[in-house]
């Protein structure tokens, strides 16, 4: 089976060419593929496919299998794959997601994708959408005791759920541990993404993530669009801002006139290679 290794912001997953190949069990693959030491290594699989009302489908899925509804750098990473590798000649493209169609603009030099701008959509706030066990109408910088520990929550979902928690220092808590509990805790019905925020100016956030299903990762989009919109309704950032993530820099706007949130930021190919199938 044919694959190419992609990163963006280094949230990195491993790519199929679903047009041509489909594997029986993607969720079994993903986990196996997945494995840093005896897989290819990757936060997990993307599998691009033919879509009816839209140029391109993706299904993606974490690194321990289970799949996810949307991924803002696979997003654009998808992006580069098929324009670089001829698939289209759009540099405006639809892509259908199990989180809706995101709408992906190219920004093309020497003939390959470079960045890429993501129309991730309009956040949800209602605790039944997200979905969050919550009483409340929304849930911003609400308190939770996670292992002894009160921290204020607030809980957005960008097709998929998301928990901003801000804090002062990103190196001074166990990050890990707090983020696994609150993957699992009972108020998420379906699991959530951990995003850890420290605000360094109006304009700049700085961010670490707990991904549901593959634990900490160098980046995360959704989370990336979930923590600025976090910020805004806080009060900490105005609705532009750098985020600055382990594995780099997204710029992330939250629009007045549409409410959408964009998304923009690089989308790297890393190698490509054959995986032997059992």
């Amino acid at each position: 089976m044919k694959f190419t290794k992609m990163q963006g912001a280094g949230n990195d997953y491993v790519y199929i060419n679903g047009l041509e190949f489909v594997p029986e069990c993607p969720e079994e693959l993903a986990k196996k593929i997945s494995n840093r030491h005896f897989g290819v290594g990757s936060d997990g699989l993307v599998v691009i496919l033919p879509s009816e009302g839209c140029d391109f489908r993706m299904r993606i899925f974490n690194a321990d299998g289970s799949e996810a509804e949307m991924c803002g750098n696979a997003s654009r990473c998808i992006g580069k794959y098929v324009y670089d590798k001829g698939l289209t000649d759009k540099t405006y493209i639809s892509l259908e997601t199990k989180a809706g169609i995101k709408y992906l603009t190219l920004y093309v030099k020497d003939n390959h994708v470079e960045r890429v701008r993501v129309d991730m959509g309009v956040p949800v706030f209602s605790p039944e959408n997200i979905p969050v066990r919550y009483s409340a109408k929304t849930v911003l910088s609400e308190p939770v005791n996670i292992e002894g520990m009160l921290v204020k929550m607030s809980c957005i979902s960008m097709g998929n759920p998301h928990a901003v928690i801000f804090l002062d220092d990103l190196e001074r808590y166990d990050l890990h541990k707090l983020g696994n509990v609150l993957e699992h805790h009972p108020l998420f019905p379906e699991r959530t993404n951990v995003e850890f925020v420290k605000v360094i100016a109006r304009d700049c956030l700085r961010m670490r993530v707990w991904e549901r299903g593959s634990g900490e990762t160098l980046a995360c989009g959704t989370g990336a669009c979930a923590s600025l919109v976090a910020a805004v309704m806080n009060g900490y950032t105005d609705r532009k801002a750098v985020l600055k993530l382990s594995g780099g820099d997204l710029e992330v706007e939250w629009n007045d006139d549409n409410n959408h949130v964009y998304m923009t930021g690089d989308a790297v190919t890393v190698f490509e290679g054959e995986y032997y199938l059992e």
